[in-house]
């Protein structure tokens, strides 16, 4: 079996990391954590992988709530911010994707106008009503170590589509995975929940 990073390019005219691509969770998924998920890829090189969940919102915990924990005695703009599951590494870490307009020296710029941000600095300014003009704010991340994500790939976990700015950052959780799916032009009801039951 060659490597999935040889030299071909047979199928693949990109290189195959998924950095700024959507991973959209197969409805087959074993892991309920990342059941009918779709994950923004923040990094995806041959040493790992990293992405946010982004339709996943934790009930339990208010940005004003985080706010209280973190120690930070800000202003209330962000009150109606919702908290998202981003994945179960570092789960009390927050990680705010945005629009990359608001850069600190601290900001990965993923691509085509999204960055990622975990610093205090940028809960502080969207408490404060200065933040980015559009964010999602997650705790905790999705990790892979080298290769295990392109596994999973390979063994149909997980399919890919592009990202767009709607998909990731607007408020519509209940139809993100499904608008996902269609952007590949596949229709979800044709994904069985039963794959692999008898």
């Amino acid at each position: 079996m060659g490597s999935m990073y040889s030299n071909q390019t047979s199928d693949s005219n990109s290189d195959p990391y998924l950095s700024g691509q959507l991973l959209i969770a197969m409805p087959g998924m074993r892991d309920e954590r990342f059941y009918k998920t779709v994950i923004y890829m923040c990094a995806h090189t041959e040493e790992g992988a990293m992405g946010l969940v982004l339709n996943q919102v934790m009930d339990s915990l208010s940005f004003p709530d985080l706010l209280e924990q973190l120690g930070i005695d800000e202003g209330n703009a962000g009150e109606a911010v919702p908290i998202h599951f981003g994945g179960p590494v570092e789960a009390g870490r927050g990680f705010v994707l945005h629009s990359s307009e608001y850069l600190q020296d601290a900001t990965l710029e993923v691509e085509d106008g999204v960055a990622l941000t975990a610093t205090v600095d940028i809960l502080k300014a969207i408490a404060r009503g200065y933040g980015p003009r559009r964010s999602l704010l997650a705790l905790g991340y999705a990790g892979w170590g080298p290769g295990q994500l392109d596994d999973e790939i390979r063994a149909n976990g997980w399919l890919q589509a592009p990202a767009d700015h709607e998909l990731i950052f607007d408020s519509d959780q209940e139809t993100k995975w499904e608008r996902s799916i269609a952007k590949i032009g596949i229709d979800p009801r044709m994904l069985s929940d039963e794959a692999g039951h008898a």
